[in-house]
This record gives structure tokens, C-alpha cells and sequence, in this order.
């Protein structure tokens, strides 16, 4: 099962070589990037929140909108987490090409490891893509949109956002292709030979995220991607004066490198660094936790302006559909199974029962929470429909809880836990519930 939001900002380092390396880049883009690590502490440091309710529920409601398909945050969390995955194969071919290079024993490697700079420089646009494809999950644009990506990169980005594409400029861009890296870019792109692009692994990792039916529109999206994006580049050098040199200096001053040589710095970099995904999370975090503190807030402001509703003309509507002689499902806590039954007697919230196929000495009274109709309409191929009553597992609890499914999105379900507020809603997987 994926890791949740809070367990992935929970783990992130406080301090290894990534970390160390995107201090380093501060001095590009001063102040912009702080590690925020612990999910607790971020909504602290991101809200400015501090009482241990509020931050409760805000913690509870950014689960549920993570695990919410339609937002698009546990999607983009992977495409950060799946280049980087792949981008890290690839430096050690792209290693293993500097060394052929320079040593003539091991001059066959350069027959079986791609060129280094072919290689950086499809990683490079990659990630490009990669970028525009979140943003755009993010901001709720039904297509890839490159160009209001490019207006967004030079508007509005900052924070882990920022620093990720300083990052992607200075170490997959001027530290291994040079200071005129935008022209060597555009010229092995426009000379590659297609096959060798999508025959790429990291091109093969996240193929299937790009726009376009074939290899050949998905190659006009990376090409129209980095065109977008090219003039913010190049306003990043001129405006900063960021070179190959000033950056391994500034890189010195944290982590020790023992070769001088700058191909070699980067790809070593490429190698022991996850800087997309470190960051990648952070930015996916940030949003998560404002969008769910701007919901949070509005719950409290109607919390203190609605009546309290009537519980027991709640628990009146929720019993109604419950007669004698009608045929029910019952919930073995033991099996932790339903089981058909048929409704003998009602008193007030409880039910008397009868197991079909079971003798009279089963018979016994039941709350409303262990009892659900079956009467839907229309069913997943999972026996699932909206409005109808599960179970669900808690393996923090170790115990099974009352919920409700509210939507149904392939194999997930938006449910509402029985005597919960909204703010514990949440999308689960079908292997949960019950």
C-alpha cells in the first residue's frame, strides 16, 4: 500500500546529501527554501496554527483530500518519486560513460551506456514534462498546458517549488552540459533520433503520463515543454550569473568532492541526490495543507454560527427503512463478515433478528451500526453502491468502524464514518472495507 502524505513528509531527511546540496543553491534563490520535515510541524510552520485540535483536523482533512483521485495529489507524488526513481539509473550509466572516457581499459562500457550528455539532457526535458504535468493536476487543467505552466514558473512559483526548478537548471542543466547548456539542449534534441528518446528508461517510466495517442505526440510535448520554459532559464542565468564554476563552489562549502572534474560532480550528483521528489513532496504538501486549512477554517466558522442537529430525528431517519419481516444484512465482529438475516422484532435503535438458514437459538438483538439493507439499484463489481453501509479497518485502532460510501471512483471509495464529523471523510481502497 502507497504511504500516506503524513508518513512521506514524516520520513524526509532532515539532513543528507540532498539536503545539503539544496542549501548550497540558496544562494541562487535566497531564503525561498526551508526542509520542512514532520506533517505536524509543517502545518505550523505553513498555517501558522498552533492549537492541537485545529491542527488535528487539518491533518485529518489533508489525508482525505490526498487520497481524493480527483485532486490529483497522490498522483503527482508518484510522477515526482518515479523520474527521480529513474533519473537515478540513469546517472550510473551516465557514470559509467565518464569513466570509458577517460580510462582505455574500460572503453568498451561507451558501447553499451548512452552518451552523457544525450542522457542528461533527456532527463533534463523529462522532468520539464514531468512538472507541467503536476502543475496542471494541481490547478485542475484538464490538459497538459505548457505555456500556462511558463506564466505560473514565472509568476507565481516559490518555496520547495522554486528551489526544485533552480535545481533542475543548475545541477541536470549548467553543472554537466556547460553555461550555453540551453543551445546543446536544443541541438541534441532536435538531432536525436526519436527511437533512441523513447527507448530511454526514464522516458519509459513515465510514458504513460505523457499527453498524446503516440511516441511521436509525446515527443512534441516534451519538445513544446522546454520551449515554454526556455526564457525563464535564461532570465534564471542572467539575472543570477550562476556558472559551473560558482556553483560547485557553493557546493563545497557543504559536501566534499573529490574529483574537480564538473561532468563527473554531476553525475555523482544525479547518483546520491533525490532533489524532485524531496521537494516534489513539499510543494505537493504546502497545497495540501492550505487547501485543507481554508477548509478547516470554514467548518469552524459554520460550526459556531449552525444549530446542533436533532440526534434523534437523525437516528429516526437512519432506522426507518428497518421493518419487521425485512431482509437485512448482520455484521459478525467474530467473522468479520455480513450475514443475511430477517428483522423479528424493533425496539427504539435495536433489532431482533433471525440468520436465514440458521436455527432459532442464533437469534439475537443487534444494534442499527451491525445491520445494512441490500436494496441498491445498481452495484460496482465489487458489491459496492453509493449510500450503502461497510465496515472499514483501522490498523491504527485494530478494530473496525461504522462508515458509509459517499462516492465510488474505480477501486476507491469516498466514505463518512457513522457518528463522525466530515473532516474524518476519507477515499479508501476496497481491500479496506468490508
Amino acid at each position: 500500500m502507497d504511504k500516506s502524505i503524513i508518513q512521506l513528509i514524516d520520513e524526509l531527511p532532515n539532513d543528507n546529501i540532498t539536503v545539503k546540496v539544496l542549501n548550497a543553491l540558496d544562494y541562487v534563490a535566497p531564503g525561498q527554501w526551508q526542509n520542512l520535515v514532520g506533517f505536524d510541524n509543517s502545518i505550523r510552520a505553513i498555517t501558522g496554527e498552533t492549537d492541537a485540535k485545529v491542527i488535528q483536523r487539518i491533518r485529518d482533512r489533508a489525508t482525505s483530500l490526498y487520497h481524493d483521485p480527483q485532486r490529483g495529489y497522490q498522483a503527482a507524488i508518484k510522477l515526482y518519486q518515479t523520474i527521480d526513481k529513474a533519473d537515478t539509473a540513469m546517472a550510473t550509466a551516465a557514470l559509467a560513460n565518464k569513466v570509458s572516457e577517460k580510462i582505455g581499459f574500460l572503453s568498451f562500457l561507451g558501447n553499451i551506456t548512452p552518451k552523457a550528455d544525450l542522457t542528461q539532457t533527456i532527463d533534463l526535458v523529462l522532468k520539464i514534462a514531468v512538472e507541467i504535468i503536476v502543475f496542471c493536476k494541481l490547478n485542475g487543467i484538464p490538459q497538459p498546458n505548457p505555456q500556462e505552466f511558463a506564466n505560473s514558473l514565472a509568476n507565481n512559483y516559490q518555496d520547495a517549488s522554486l528551489i526544485r526548478m533552480v535545481a533542475l537548471v543548475c545541477l541536470d542543466g549548467i553543472l554537466p552540459l556547460g553555461p550555453d547548456f540551453l543551445s546543446k539542449i536544443q541541438g541534441i534534441i532536435s538531432g536525436a533520433d526519436s527511437n533512441t528518446i523513447i527507448q530511454n528508461p526514464v522516458f519509459l517510466a513515465v510514458n504513460t503520463s505523457l499527453p498524446g495517442n503516440n511516441p511521436s505526440e509525446k515527443l512534441g510535448f516534451i519538445n513544446q515543454g522546454f520551449n515554454a520554459v526556455q526564457g525563464w532559464m535564461n532570465n534564471l542565468v542572467t539575472k543570477t550569473g550562476i556558472t559551473p564554476q560558482s556553483i560547485s563552489s557553493h557546493l563545497g562549502n557543504f559536501i566534499q568532492i573529490a574529483d574537480d572534474n564538473l561532468d563527473f560532480v554531476a553525475a555523482f550528483l544525479d547518483q546520491t541526490t533525490n532533489y524532485f521528489e524531496h521537494t516534489g513532496i513539499q510543494s505537493v504538501a504546502r497545497r495540501l495543507i492550505l487547501q485543507a486549512h481554508t477548509l478547516v477554517k470554514e467548518e469552524i466558522k459554520q460550526d459556531t454560527t449552525q444549530p446542533i442537529q436533532n440526534a434523534s430525528s437523525a437516528a429516526t431517519s437512519d432506522t426507518s427503512q428497518y421493518a419487521v419481516n425485512k431482509k437485512i444484512e448482520v455484521w459478525d465482529e467474530e467473522e468479520e463478515d455480513w450475514y443475511q438475516a430477517t428483522i423479528e422484532k424493533v425496539q427504539d435503535d435495536q433489532f431482533f433478528i433471525n440468520y436465514i438458514g440458521y436455527g432459532s437459538s442464533h437469534n439475537e438483538w443487534v444494534g442499527k451500526d451491525d445491520i445494512r439493507t441490500n436494496d441498491y439499484a445498481s452495484s460496482d463489481a465489487n458489491g459496492y453502491a453509493v449510500g450503502k453501509k461497510v465496515k472499514c479497518w483501522s490498523d491504527e485502532e485494530e478494530t473496525w468502524y461504522t462508515a458509509t460510501i459517499e462516492k465510488i471512483q474505480g477501486n476507491q471509495y469516498f466514505i463518512h464514518y457513522t457518528g463522525y464529523d466530515s473532516s474524518y471523510d476519507e477515499w479508501v481502497n476496497s481491500d479496506d472495507i468490508c
